[in-house]
């Protein structure tokens, strides 16, 4: 429940009052709220919120306000901020956002850094935005590539709930829409704004700052490991060598949470590693935060700029930023944001680390004065782009296009959980010793409904998915048992099928399950021989799989033969093939080819002509054989038929949006999209990473990380169907969650959490190929 209305001003709690200043009186044109760290605080994302604010208040018709992070280290500027949101405490954040309610704010603008907001990787943020009745727009300052679930939940619930979203290069643009399925309609880019100065010469500058007559290389920022001093320290024996008079300066104090940690360890390492060198006269380190003017007069003072950064995925910086709109060469590593700003017309770009590339390109400069100011008139004028006069007028056009979309209500803020590994415990407790229970509430079981064949062979998946893990133990071992002795007794021998329903009497309810009953617990016996480390298991499965394979074969529903492609192709990895398991896998895939051919067209590439339920489980299934069979096209028919899936089950705000399970009753129309079942977001793990395996493609990742995190509040509800204890609601509607806890549920959303976690690992070993998953 939102606490906003609760605390609107006047009636401030006492909590917090400290950090409100009383309502004023202000009527510009269009007002905005700046909210992000500020000053005196020595941090980057300070500067540029400061920066902005001086900016957006010489537009005419509008009026910049700020609203402070604050800390006890950092306390509330009443000089310069309308008030302080205190950086842990969640009501502040609640209380922020009804303040600016009701001062009437236009619009509010969010500077978005992890780290500088508090909750789980700095969720209370999004209730600040939440709670917010007028647009806002978010500035990402750093956009990762290789997101953790939660960073990827709050940063999916940022896109959803802002108007617009800011970021500061094309590599953070292609980031958003290619990593978090963002709508490229509401990604602006506005580069990272600096100061609008003459290019002067250095010579005064130098005089000034004790640097006359040496040739001047600089670097200026924050100190700390990843800026790569050390290669640019390592090659200064060159530089110095070709040109005695080089001085590379080092501007910048530690960084603070480096110094509180370590002190000045790293600072003094430096030191000695240029005295080791011997170019301690040639290496000079000011240890200070300086403030603008000093700034500008180091930068006026440089001959060249260097950014040996160690780090590619560095979006933004806005120390180069400075250094190119006041006309400096530039000799950097390629991180993103130096590519797509320095070329060999402004500079050099040289390989990370690379100590005698950055001699190379230095020297070259030094030693042809006529080619250093070319390369320094260039980046003047491209600095001309990137000034704060122009930042704001960028800045502006954004606002305004906010503003005239109208307002419309954010989505709810997700409920962050991170600790996505699988466990047992809701598995185990929905366990007797028959089988695991098809419904419960609550977590309590209901007896009354019994058994199904169904879930007991996905618990043995899963058993084999957290062997393949390397998991092992008593628990383990009991319920692989449990669920492998339920497979055995449902095989009816008169009727060569598998029972699937049993009452909780233990009698049977049925002679003959369905057929995706039977094709599922296929599936579960070739993972069983595949994946067992019991021997014994292995060849109580395959000894089954030669009592079944051949009426296995016999299956013609859709769904049925995609489990057996699964089951089989676990077989012939398995080398169990004596019972046809590869006819059975060629048979069943070139059914599925046949039935795409037959039912799409240019705007329905699927295989049927209604989307129902676990649908991504096809495309899966035809990967799979594609990649045991070596066919290509029909490996080239899963990812088209699963890409087509893809763009059906994502929402506007780009998260996973599963076809709900009322389908449509018209053929080819759009499938329903409420009443969403774990089991689609299962399957969709699976094939994308069956997908990834096959291609090697980052956006089938993306495409099962999306899946993963519908079930921990990356959703249309901003709700976890997760409980955090092993549990797994079963299905979201546009009411909530339902708060039952079936079988099915509770093993698709461990199912998918032990095929992340495997393909997540695998990623970590360099040189391995990351497996099909479900093979």
């Amino acid at each position: 429940m939102s606490l906003a209305p609760q605390y609107g001003p006047p009636a401030l709690s006492n909590l917090a009052a400290r950090y409100f200043l009383p309502q004023v009186q202000i009527n510009p044109e269009k007002r905005v709220a700046l909210v992000g760290t500020l000053p005196p605080r020595r941090c980057g994302i300070a500067t540029f919120t400061a920066d902005v604010q001086s900016s957006l208040n010489a537009v005419a018709g509008w009026q910049c306000d700020l609203v402070g992070i604050v800390d006890d280290e950092h306390p509330f500027d009443r000089e310069t901020a309308l008030f302080g949101i205190r950086q842990n405490e969640l009501i502040d954040y609640k209380l922020a956002a009804s303040r600016l309610n009701h001062l009437g704010v236009d619009i509010v603008s969010v500077q978005h850094e992890f780290g500088i907001f508090g909750g789980t990787d700095g969720a209370y943020i999004l209730d600040f935005m939440s709670a917010l009745t007028c647009p806002c727009v978010v500035t990402m300052h750093t956009v990762i590539e290789e997101p953790t679930l939660g960073q990827r939940i709050v940063v999916s619930a940022i896109l959803r709930t802002s108007a617009s979203v800011i970021v500061m290069s094309q590599k953070g643009f292609d980031l958003l829409v290619d990593t978090y399925g963002a709508d490229p309609a509401f990604i602006s880019i506005c580069p990272h704004g600096a100061p609008d100065c003459e290019q002067i010469p250095s010579s005064g500058c130098k005089a000034q700052l004790d640097l006359w007559p040496h040739d001047v290389l600089l670097t200026f920022g924050l100190l700390s490991p990843g800026k790569g001093l050390e290669t640019m320290i390592a090659a200064m024996p060159a530089i110095v060598k070709a040109d005695p008079n080089a001085i590379y300066v080092i501007l910048g104090a530690t960084h603070p949470l480096l110094r509180k940690r370590e002190g000045e360890n790293y600072r003094e390492t430096l030191i000695q590693q240029s005295r080791r060198l011997g170019v301690a006269d040639h290496v000079r380190f000011v240890d200070a935060f300086v403030d603008f003017p000093l700034l500008l007069q180091y930068l006026g003072a440089a001959d060249i700029y260097v950014t040996p950064y160690m780090n590619a995925a560095q979006v933004t910086s806005g120390t180069l930023a400075y250094a190119i709109a006041l006309g400096k060469p530039v000799v950097s590593t390629p991180y993103w944001h130096a590519k797509e700003v320095v070329d060999e017309t402004s500079g050099a770009l040289v390989d990370f680390g690379d100590v005698g590339g950055f001699a190379r390109a230095i020297i070259t400069l030094l030693k042809d004065p006529a080619k250093l100011k070319r390369a320094g008139d260039i980046a003047y004028q491209r600095g001309r782009q990137t000034i704060w006069a122009r930042s704001a007028e960028r800045y502006v056009e954004v606002f305004e296009a906010a503003l005239a979309m109208g307002e419309e209500r954010p989505s709810p803020s997700p409920q962050i959980i991170t600790d996505t590994h699988p466990r047992l415990d809701a598995v185990m407790r929905a366990t007797d010793s028959c089988g695991i229970h098809q419904h419960s509430s609550y977590g309590v079981t209901h007896r009354a409904h019994g058994y199904c064949i169904d879930d007991n062979v996905r618990g043995l998946i899963l058993i084999q998915r957290l062997r393949r893990l390397g998991a092992s133990g008593g628990h383990i071992d009991h319920l692989e048992r449990t669920f492998a002795a339920f497979v055995q007794h449902a095989w009816n021998p008169d009727t060569k099928r598998f029972r699937n329903f049993m009452g909780y009497d233990r009698r049977w309810l049925e002679a003959v399950g369905s057929e995706d009953s039977n094709g599922r617990a296929y599936w579960a016996l070739g993972d069983t021989a595949l994946y067992a480390t019991d021997p014994d298991m292995r060849l109580w499965a395959s000894e089954m799989a030669k009592q079944v394979g051949a009426a296995m074969g016999e299956l013609t529903s859709l769904r049925a033969r995609c489990f057996n492609i699964l089951g089989a192709s676990a077989f012939v990895k398995a080398a169990c093939d004596d019972h046809g398991a590869m006819t059975i896998l060629t048979a069943s895939a070139e059914n599925l080819m046949a039935r795409l051919k037959t039912h799409s067209h240019p705007k329905w590439t699927w295989f049927e002509p209604a989307v129902s339920y676990d649908n991504a489980r096809i495309p899966h299934a035809l990967i799979v054989a594609g990649d045991i069979a070596r066919r290509a096209d029909w490996i080239t028919g899963g990812l088209d038929s699963l890409a087509w899936l893809g763009a059906v089950q994502t929402a506007p705000g780009g998260h996973f949006r599963a076809v709900g399970s009322t389908t449509s009753p018209a053929p080819y129309a759009p499938p329903t999209l409420s009443d969403q079942q774990p089991i689609e977001a299962c399957a969709t793990v699976d094939a994308a990473l069956a997908a990834f395996g096959a291609t090697r493609h980052a956006k089938w990742m993306t495409m099962a990380t999306s899946a993963q995190a519908w079930f921990y509040g990356e959703n249309d509800q901003g709700l976890s169907l997760s409980d955090g204890r092993g549990g797994c609601f079963d299905g979201l509607t546009p009411n909530g969650v339902n708060r039952n806890q079936g079988g099915e549920s509770i093993l698709a959303l461990q199912m998918a959490n032990a095929a992340m976690t495997y393909a997540r690992d695998s990623e970590r070993q360099k040189g391995t190929r990351l497996a099909v998953l479900g093979s």
